[in-house]
This record gives C-alpha cells, sequence and structure tokens, in this order.
C-alpha cells in the first residue's frame, strides 16, 4: 500500500509543471584595465538559449534596484545582466559623486561604448542565451546613455529607456539608429522638459529611427524607483515615485520585448 501510495505521488510530481525559481550572481569582468562587477539573473526552469537583456543603472551605481530589474527580467523568462558602467562596482551616497561618475562616463563614449560591449559580450557568453535576440533597458542615467549608444549605431534588438535624459551634442545621422527605441518619460521631469522631447522627437524622426515615446502626466524623474521619495527628502532633489507610471511603463516594456524579439 505504501509503495503505491509513494509511486502515485512520484507520478503526480512529475506531471505538474516546474516552478519558475529565480536565481542571481555577482559576476567579474573587465574593459581593458577596468574591472567590472556586474550581476546576472536567470529562471533555472529555462535553462534553454533565449534572449538576453541589459540593465544599465541610474547615476547612483550598480546598486540593489538594478539588481531587482535583472531578477524582474528573470521572472519574465529572460536572462538578464545588470552591469557596471562605473567599474569595482561604484555606487554613490551623495548626489555630488553621482553626478561626476556619470559625467565622466558620459564625457568619454569611447569609454562608455567599450565597458558596455564588454557587458554585452558576457551576457552573450551565457549557455541559456540566445546572443542573437538580445535587448537593454536602462534608468535615469542608464537610460541616457542607451540612447546615446543607440545614436552611435548600437546594434542589437531593441533598448527601452525609463527617465533618461534626452538631449544631446551628437544628434542621430539619417540611418544611423539600428536598434528599436521605447522611451518612458515622466510629462513633469524638469530633467526632460517639453522642448527636449520635442526636439527628440524630431531628431528620431529625421534619422529615420523605429521609436516609441510615452509621456506620463504629472510624473516625475524617477518614477519607477520606491526609494525616488526618500531621496528627494533627503537631497533636495526633483524626484518621486508615481506607482501608475511605473506598473505601466514595465507593463509596456514586456510588450515592447516581446515584440522585438518576436521571430523576424
Amino acid at each position: 500500500m505504501i509503495n503505491k501510495m509513494v509511486s502515485v505521488l512520484m507520478l503526480l510530481c512529475l506531471s505538474l509543471p516546474a516552478l519558475a525559481e529565480v536565481q542571481g550572481k555577482a559576476v567579474e569582468y573587465k574593459s581593458g584595465d577596468t574591472v567590472l562587477k556586474g550581476y546576472l539573473a536567470w529562471d533555472d526552469t529555462n535553462m534553454q538559449p533565449h534572449p538576453g537583456v541589459l540593465v544599465v543603472h541610474e547615476w547612483w551605481g550598480h546598486n540593489d534596484y538594478s539588481r531587482k530589474r535583472a531578477e524582474m527580467l528573470a521572472g519574465l523568462g529572460y536572462t538578464a545582466l545588470a552591469l557596471d558602467m562605473y567599474g569595482d562596482g561604484k555606487q554613490a551616497s551623495h548626489p555630488d559623486d553621482a553626478g561626476k561618475f556619470a559625467g565622466a562616463v558620459r564625457s568619454n563614449m569611447e569609454v562608455a561604448e567599450a565597458r558596455f560591449n564588454a557587458a554585452l559580450e558576457l551576457l552573450k557568453q551565457q549557455p541559456n542565451v540566445d546572443g542573437t535576440d538580445i535587448a537593454a533597458i536602462g534608468y535615469c542615467f542608464g537610460g541616457g546613455l542607451l540612447l546615446e549608444l543607440a545614436r552611435r549605431g548600437l546594434d542589437i534588438d531593441a533598448i527601452a529607456s525609463f527617465h533618461g535624459s534626452l538631449g544631446t551634442q551628437s544628434p542621430a545621422q539619417p540611418g544611423a539608429v539600428k536598434t528599436r527605441i521605447a522611451v518612458f518619460n515622466g510629462a513633469d521631469d524638469p530633467m526632460s522638459k517639453p522642448e527636449q522631447v520635442a526636439a527628440f522627437k524630431e531628431e528620431m524622426d529625421k534619422a529615420g529611427a523605429d521609436y516609441l515615446l510615452i509621456d506620463y502626466p504629472s510624473a516625475m524623474h524617477a518614477f519607477t524607483n520606491p526609494d525616488a521619495d526618500e531621496l528627494a527628502a533627503k537631497f533636495g532633489l526633483p524626484l518621486k515615485y508615481d506607482a501608475n507610471a511605473d506598473n505601466d511603463s514595465w507593463a509596456r516594456m514586456t510588450v515592447f520585448l516581446k515584440e522585438a524579439f518576436a521571430p523576424k
């Protein structure tokens, strides 16, 4: 009787679908002589080759927030790499330092591109990643950086920018943008004023880019980050979390990635 019950239980377990379980680990890689410290997240029930997504951090640096987003992407079935653009996993604890770190990277786009590409190659090398299906998402500094890389001809399936800067000193030339673009912007973000939004649209139209721009009414900078209100109070910054804009932009990004990775 006991043996029969054990057999039934084994058959029942085998018939149940495997439950997704997100795994994560710290990873180190290099760009030139600079050691970069990232975080890789994946679903261990989905080990066949599938799309990979890079996550580019806010100006605070590679922190828990970017790792959380990587884990959320893994929960959607992607392998995600939260990368490090500053080196050695460096993080800022004050806006002055964050501005210096971000400015140093943005002022040398050759170095920025090399660091991004180092993370891209690491992601492509993962055994459960199809290296022909790659996208990237970025927040704040990270979103603006992805748009700059797109202007320079970044050749991956798609990028999504969340409250990233839209202005540039090097507008995209016709035909230069090779990736699909989604921009999720706060309409009340003082760092992305209406004239900058209009200029970005004009730039993308002239470049012939395939892009989507969603402007969330009343949303301010960092609207996807639940820590935004605390940071605003602490440092006097124009930041504010907006749960509706956060949830809607993530849902739209989910659809955007599915479309980007659909069979060509």
